[in-house]
């Protein structure tokens, strides 16, 4: 009997307190948005991109012009001399694919870059909506940056600006 009374009163207490958890979200693209740091960092991410872009634009003109020299001058050349010239053309153009790999592949400079440059901004403000949390008791902090994840949203539980204040971006 009293394990009966004991299971009744766990379970009870189990659901009053799931009904009792506090749900809040926040957009962390508004709140990227409104710290000065990440558009600085975005700035020079982009232009470091374009730069390297205008560079790998440049080995592939090149490349270009070497093809379209050689098809020019291919009748007038021997068959050493053509063999020479393609072999030179795959090799420019495996450099320039290194070159892009070395830039924007997956570990790329790029890659380093933004993690140098963007990664502590948004570390910090993954900290201050775990500590939003902490301090406000929380079960969960949705993001509803890409909207596809949230068909509702009542603007009283959104601590966006609560986590630019505790940034020190808002007043």
């Amino acid at each position: 009997m009293k394990t009966i009374l004991i299971n009744t009163v766990l379970i009870i207490a189990l659901s009053t307190v799931s009904i009792a958890q506090k749900f809040a979200f926040v957009d962390t693209e508004y709140i990227l948005k409104n710290i000065p740091s990440y558009a600085t960092a975005q700035d020079k991410l982009d232009q470091i991109s374009v730069e390297w872009q205008k560079e790998i634009e440049a080995y592939y003109s090149e490349i270009d012009k070497m093809y379209k020299d050689f098809q020019a001058e291919k009748v007038l050349l021997t068959e050493e001399m053509k063999i020479k010239r393609e072999d030179a053309i795959i090799a420019k153009e495996k450099e320039v694919k290194e070159l892009q790999k070395k830039y924007f592949g997956q570990e790329g400079e790029l890659y380093k870059k933004r993690q140098e440059l963007v990664k502590p901004i948004q570390d910090d403000v993954f900290n201050a909506v775990k500590d939003i949390a902490t301090e406000g008791g929380y079960a969960a902090i949705f993001d509803t940056s890409n909207g596809a994840n949230m068909l509702f949203t009542d603007p009283k539980f959104d601590r966006s600006d609560e986590v630019l204040k505790k940034l020190g971006y808002k007043n």
